[in-house]
């Protein structure tokens, strides 16, 4: 696409220390402080912050900002945007499509002056049963970002990963699996991946993954028979055999040794690199992504074949190379305060 005779991509979006501002319509996407004005593309706590004045995002997103924040989390107004709806401030036109990430994830489509760029966010390009899937949009400037931009990061299929947990179970009917996994999309992605491969038994959860799992089910997402993974005292049998969903940091805590020598699991796209798994002391690690991985990236950018990229966070040097290569000019924003492990 060519760019409007008058128009440059910085005249409507730019980086600034408080995140991707744009000028014309006087608001922050994603900003990594409290602003007037912000417009949110999910939930995750990197993206998602309290303090902001106004707040516009899908309606899934802005209930779980209040889950986690509370229902005060923006102090003047929050402004519900169902996907394919526009809203417009300052003759700027913004537009929510899916992003394929988690639940209410979304890609900011801002219009102006005949010019689009598009903000992904972050996303992933496969199928997944616990939110809506990446719709791609034609732009001018296509903002993405690059966790997990390098070519050695290519995700296998989910259910493969499943099929290797549930194998894992039936060959140790004596010992609990303990599935680390990030309470907010991951949890919930692992659980309904387990109800598809036909797991139908009770899946216990540790209390930091209650709320969201609610969340998700108000939302329409059935996650199926759920229990708090709670001990009794002398009843550590119960959970043999069992499959427990817990974060990450549970792992390493006291409380998952309560239960029948338990395998360590740990469902994220770094499980890719063994020595990220052997570091955390993950037996059974599993390589579930709820980001784009090499060939996802690449492909995005192939079918869109904007006119500039942006890249966000993450490894920007390869996806610039790579673009380079193809032709299409990019440039690393390199923003800051976008943690790659979150939700990942």
């Amino acid at each position: 696409m060519s760019y409007p005779a008058v128009i440059k991509p910085q005249d409507l979006l730019c980086p600034k220390p408080d995140g991707l501002y744009c000028p014309a319509g006087d608001f922050y996407i994603d900003p990594v402080r409290p602003v007037d004005r912000a417009v949110i593309t999910h939930g995750h706590s990197d993206h998602a912050r309290a303090g902001h004045g106004s707040v516009a995002a899908t309606p899934e997103t802005l209930a779980i900002m209040a889950e986690r924040y509370g229902e005060d989390f923006a102090t003047v107004s929050r402004q519900p945007v169902p996907y394919g709806e526009t809203i417009t401030h300052n003759g700027v036109e913004v537009t929510l499509v899916p992003a394929g990430h988690v639940l209410g994830s979304a890609q900011a489509v801002v219009r102006w002056k005949g010019l689009t760029m598009v903000v992904s966010g972050d996303y992933k390009r496969r199928r997944d049963p616990t939110c809506a899937r990446f719709e791609p949009v034609p732009c001018d400037v296509f903002v993405t970002e690059a966790t997990f931009g390098l070519p050695v990061f290519r995700h296998p299929d989910d259910k493969g990963e499943i099929a290797a947990l549930l194998k894992s179970v039936e060959q140790f009917p004596e010992r609990a699996h303990i599935v680390g996994a990030y309470a907010l999309g991951k949890a919930q992605r692992v659980i309904s991946l387990l109800r598809e491969a036909g797991w139908d038994r009770t899946i216990h959860v540790h209390g930091a993954m209650e709320r969201l799992n609610r969340l998700y089910q108000a939302h329409g997402v059935d996650l199926g028979p759920l229990a708090p993974a709670t001990v009794e005292r002398g009843k550590t049998g119960d959970f043999a055999g069992s499959i427990i969903v817990a974060p990450p940091s549970a792992l390493a805590d006291r409380w998952s040794r309560r239960f029948p020598d338990p395998v360590d699991c740990f469902a994220s796209g770094w499980m890719r690199v063994r020595a990220r798994a052997r570091q955390r002391g993950v037996e059974l690690p599993l390589i579930i992504s709820d980001h784009a991985d090499w060939d996802e990236l690449t492909d995005t950018l192939s079918e869109l074949r904007p006119g500039e990229v942006w890249i966000t966070h993450g490894r920007e040097e390869a996806l610039e190379r790579w673009c380079a290569l193809e032709g299409i000019p990019a440039r690393a924003l390199r923003l800051v305060g976008y943690d790659e492990d979150d939700g990942e």
